[in-house]
């Protein structure tokens, strides 16, 4: 059973969540602040983090830069603040995903699931090579001029699926579908991960040379 880590503050919610996902088939452990999540995290490492923004001490936001910090673990934000200031600042922070309270637990456990999947190997050519760019999915790595480059598994997986078509333009849509496996979803999911992406992957993000905007289809890989 995949082992789900719950920090959140309020008992009611941390305890109501534990039930649902556990319901669900996922064993669950709780935290009631950053401290005791991060120290949970590092003793027995979750497959997957729910993290609140609004706790105790350590907020939400710092919590999650921790845990990013080394690990890859799935993380996704609950929270009841619902700004887009938020969300993005989440997601930019190292969130795969963002779930505004109250939330459907079969939502919930379907995206859980797809998180999961995309931990899994990317079944692809042995390696795609875009100048510099080197992704390599039997390794699940990225290179750049010969150096490891340290990516999320979302972030890899988006990396993959534009990799596997060069040159070709896929929307905020298409990829929520491909990559998240979400028929409907936020298009800032894809926003935000193409922006960390970048980040990582070239020599100027405002003048990205790989990871390229066509204004308004969305983005392609390119050699």
């Amino acid at each position: 059973m995949a082992g789900v880590l719950v920090i959140e503050d309020d008992d009611r919610i941390r305890l109501s969540l534990a039930l649902a996902l556990e319901d669900e088939g996922y064993t669950v452990r709780g935290a009631a602040s950053a401290e005791e999540g991060l120290v949970a995290q590092r003793e027995e490492p979750a497959d997957t983090v729910l993290v609140d923004l609004m706790l105790p001490g350590v907020d939400g936001f710092e919590c999650i830069r921790q845990l990013r910090r080394g690990d890859d673990v799935p993380i996704v934000v609950i929270s009841a603040r619902d700004d887009t200031h938020d969300i993005v600042a989440a997601l930019e922070a190292g969130a795969d995903d963002y779930l505004v309270k109250p939330v459907a637990v079969k939502e919930l456990s379907a995206r859980l699931r797809a998180l999961r999947r995309r931990g899994r190997t990317v079944q692809a050519l042995t390696s795609m090579v875009f100048g510099d760019l080197e992704i390599l999915p039997e390794a699940g790595e990225v290179r750049i001029a010969g150096e490891p480059v340290p990516v999320t598994r979302t972030e890899f997986r988006l990396l993959c699926e534009l990799g596997e078509h060069p040159g070709q333009v896929f929307s905020r849509q298409q990829l929520l579908q491909r990559v998240w496996e979400y028929e409907i979803g936020d298009e800032r999911l894809v926003d935000v991960h193409v922006g960390r992406l970048r980040q990582k992957i070239e020599k100027d993000s405002k003048q990205p040379r790989y990871l390229v905007t066509v204004r308004g289809m969305g983005y392609k890989l390119q050699r």
